[in-house]
């Protein structure tokens, strides 16, 4: 991420601003995030973040924990990573079970699923990266319900993304989790956004 897209000290409010117009801010937020969000096959679902929603993120961890100046820095240091920094573009994907001896079952054959999706646009499939430090799949093949991911576009990559023509769709190729969902032109114009 570059630094003219990282959020900094100079970007938080004080909390008391924040908590005046929170009401304000989760509305606005909740329609920004309304095209950011793709579902791919019946339980995974991929958050795409932006400068904004990390903004709103952090003042939202902020205002519930009330750590503080001291926390300002953690939470810079937890979400700048997922501001997409131009040429990539950043995601939170969730496996959403709701029953947690379902979850648990689908989360020991889904090892590994952060290694095996991709973002194809037109003829072109750009792996997803992992950003997260600690290894979010355990030796045995049970893998995490939040995973962290980066897809890394090349200019040719952007210039067919901003193409309506171009075909673009997020797959998962699992053994055992093989699903895809095409984007649609709100959330392909919203991502776009993201690219400089």
């Amino acid at each position: 991420m570059s630094a003219a897209h990282e959020i900094t000290r100079d970007d938080i409010l004080a909390s008391d601003d924040y908590a005046r117009d929170r009401r304000d801010y989760r509305k606005k937020f909740r329609e920004i995030k309304q095209h950011r969000r793709v579902d791919v096959g019946p339980f995974v679902s991929f958050y795409f973040e932006s400068r904004e929603t990390m903004w709103h993120q952090i003042h939202e961890m902020l205002h519930i924990e009330k750590g503080g100046e001291e926390q300002i820095a953690d939470e810079l240091d937890a979400y700048n990573p997922l501001v997409p920094g131009g040429r990539n573009l950043t995601c939170t994907m969730m496996i959403e079970i709701e029953d947690p001896v379902r979850r648990d079952a689908q989360l020991k054959r889904l090892g590994w699923i952060d290694e095996k999706t991709f973002m194809v646009v037109g003829d072109h499939r750009i792996a997803a990266q992992p950003l997260q430090d600690t290894e979010r799949n355990t030796p045995d093949g049970k893998t995490s319900s939040v995973h962290f991911l980066s897809f890394p576009f090349s200019d040719e990559d952007v210039a067919l993304f901003r193409d309506p023509a171009t075909k673009v769709t997020l797959d998962i190729d699992h053994e055992n989790y093989s699903h895809a969902a095409t984007l649609g032109p709100d959330t392909r114009a919203a991502l776009a956004a993201d690219f400089s």
